[in-house]
C-alpha cells in the first residue's frame, strides 16, 4: 500500500511551519492507469477526468483541504501572478503562473511535469504562495511576481521560506546554441546556470538552482532546493521530456500545494 509521504514529498523547511500543510506529489497512490498511472493531478491531460479529479481529491485529503478547496491555474508559462481569495471552477481558471493567498482553508497549487514548482511562506504574516516556473517564467519574473503578490498581503522578503521542489536536473535538460544564447542575452547572470555537455558540446540548463538565484535576487530570506530531478526518477516523477522520448501522446502531471490550515 502506497503511503501519504509517498504520496507527497515535503520540505523540512515548511513543515516545521505551525498551522501550515504542503507538499510536492509524486506519481504514487493515485487510481490513473497506463502513461498516467497512477496519481495524475492534471485535468489537462487525455486522462479520464474523474481519475484526475479522484486523483487530486486524494491530495486535498493528504494537505487536510476539501477537495473543492484545492485550486490549480490555467498555465501558459507567463510572469502573472494573482491572489486568491476563494474556489473557482475549472471554467474560470485565471491565466496565470503563481498565486498567493492569506485565506485559511484553501488550497493553492500549481501543476508541473518538468518545470520547477516554487512553495512559499511567511510564517509571520500567514502568506502562502506557489509558482510554476518554467524557463519561461523564470526567465520573466514569474518568481518576483509571487514575492510581490506576497507583499502586497503584508509578507516581507526576508521572512519567506521558499522550496524549488521536483523538476528536469542540469543533466537531462539538454538545450539549443542559440536557446543559450537568447537567454543570456536577456539575463547575463544566467551564463552560470549553464554547462556544456562533455560528449556533444551541447548546453544543459539548471531550471531549479536557476530559480533558486531568482529567488535570492528578490530578497527571500529562506532558499531551499530538494534537487528531485523529475526525468530520471521514472518511478517516482512524471516527467514531459521523459515521455517525449519514449514516444508517448501525452504525460501526467505533479501538483505541488500549500495550505493555511
Amino acid at each position: 500500500m502506497v503511503t501519504p509521504d509517498q504520496m507527497m514529498i515535503e520540505a523540512p523547511s515548511l513543515a516545521a511551519i505551525d498551522g501550515v500543510a504542503h507538499g510536492f506529489s509524486t506519481r504514487l497512490g493515485g487510481v490513473s492507469s497506463g502513461i498516467y498511472a497512477s496519481l495524475n493531478c492534471g485535468p489537462g491531460s487525455k486522462d479520464d477526468p474523474a481519475n484526475v479529479i479522484e486523483n487530486r481529491a486524494r491530495i486535498a485529503n493528504i494537505l487536510g483541504a476539501a477537495p473543492d478547496n484545492l485550486i490549480t491555474l490555467y498555465q501558459k508559462h507567463t510572469n502573472i501572478a494573482v491572489v486568491a481569495e476563494k474556489t473557482w471552477a475549472r471554467s474560470e481558471l485565471p491565466e496565470a503562473d503563481a498565486m498567493v493567498t492569506a485565506v485559511p482553508g484553501l488550497a493553492i497549487g500549481v501543476l508541473t511535469a518538468d518545470c520547477a514548482p516554487v512553495l512559499f511562506c511567511d510564517p509571520e504574516a500567514r502568506v502562502v504562495g506557489a509558482a510554476h516556473a518554467g524557463w519561461r517564467g523564470a526567465l520573466s519574473g514569474v518568481v518576483e511576481a509571487t514575492v510581490d503578490a506576497m507583499t502586497g498581503l503584508g509578507a516581507k522578503p526576508e521572512r519567506i521560506r521558499a522550496v524549488v521542489g521536483p523538476a528536469i536536473s542540469q543533466g537531462a535538460y539538454e538545450v539549443a546554441q542559440n536557446y543559450r544564447e537568447r537567454f543570456v542575452a536577456e539575463d547575463p547572470d544566467a551564463a552560470a546556470f549553464f554547462v556544456a555537455d562533455e560528449g556533444s558540446g551541447e548546453p544543459h540548463f539548471d531550471l531549479s538552482g536557476y530559480a533558486a538565484g531568482r529567488l535570492a535576487r528578490a530578497g527571500v530570506g529562506e532558499i531551499v532546493d530538494l534537487r528531485r530531478c523529475t526525468y530520471y526518477d521514472e518511478t517516482g516523477l512524471f516527467s514531459y521530456r521523459r515521455s517525449q522520448h519514449h514516444g508517448e501522446d501525452d504525460y501526467g502531471r505533479q501538483i505541488s500545494a500549500i495550505l493555511l490550515a
